[in-house]
């Protein structure tokens, strides 16, 4: 049972790597298109970024990424 709990809390701690990791990503975006965009706050940015996955960090990622390459900025 041990080596159960340890490879739980092991895949726990990549998956809180892994949000980490995608709030950097989309905090970055948004920065830049605050940039770009005076006076619209951070957060409408970032829901408008996130809006079509907004239950998981993980599908967020892969669907602004995907956009990404699909629309060039």
């Amino acid at each position: 049972m041990a080596t159960k709990h340890q490879r739980v809390t092991r895949i726990e701690d990549r998956i809180e790597e892994l949000r980490a990791e995608i709030d950097g990503i989309i905090d970055a975006r948004v920065a830049r298109i605050a940039g770009e965009s005076p006076g619209v706050p951070a957060g409408v940015i970032r829901n408008l970024l996130t809006a079509r996955a907004p239950s998981c960090r993980c599908a967020q990622y892969i669907e602004l990424c995907g956009r990404e390459t699909k629309t060039p900025d």
